[in-house]
């Protein structure tokens, strides 16, 4: 009976452990995912505000508007601050990391088809979004690469 008892305890270790690893593994492919996702947006309200001098006017809005339309729809997390974050990440991040490019038509995607193909053309990005608001702050690429870095192996 003994027995049985150590066997049962040695099985829920195991099964534990391997929840636990599988509940972290989650948490940090949607905080991955996220990053993309933040990356993308960035990217578009670049290509947005860069549509021409005439639109300058138009462009001073962009990003009080589309917070409150992803506020109202999605709740809190787009702050005209946090759009305007996004719009750094992508600009600091875009001209420094090697973008991987997938050759896909982009007629023969849906939406979801084409984040993920652009994804797979965004910088590689292994930390989380807190990092990099830190990260992007620093203004040398070396510094910059050596503290993302640091956090990796750093865990």
């Amino acid at each position: 009976m003994e027995d049985n008892f150590l066997k049962m305890n040695e099985l829920f270790s195991r099964v534990a452990e391997l929840i636990e690893f599988s509940r972290k593994k989650v948490v940090a492919t949607v905080n991955l995912t996220m990053v993309h996702t933040y990356f993308e947006i960035g990217k578009m309200i670049v290509e947005e505000q860069q549509q021409g001098k005439e639109r300058a006017k138009y462009g001073q809005h962009i990003l009080k508007d589309l917070s409150q339309k992803l506020t109202k729809k999605f709740g809190k997390g787009f702050s005209e601050q946090n759009l305007r974050n996004m719009r750094q990440f992508f600009l600091t991040y875009s001209a420094e990391k090697p973008i991987s490019i997938r050759q896909t038509a982009s007629s023969e995607l849906d939406n979801h088809e084409k984040f993920i193909d652009n994804a797979s053309k965004s910088p590689i990005f292994t930390l989380s979004w807190s990092h990099y608001l830190v990260l992007m702050r620093i203004e040398r690429m070396e510094e910059r690469s050596f503290y993302e870095i640091e956090a990796k192996s750093q865990n």
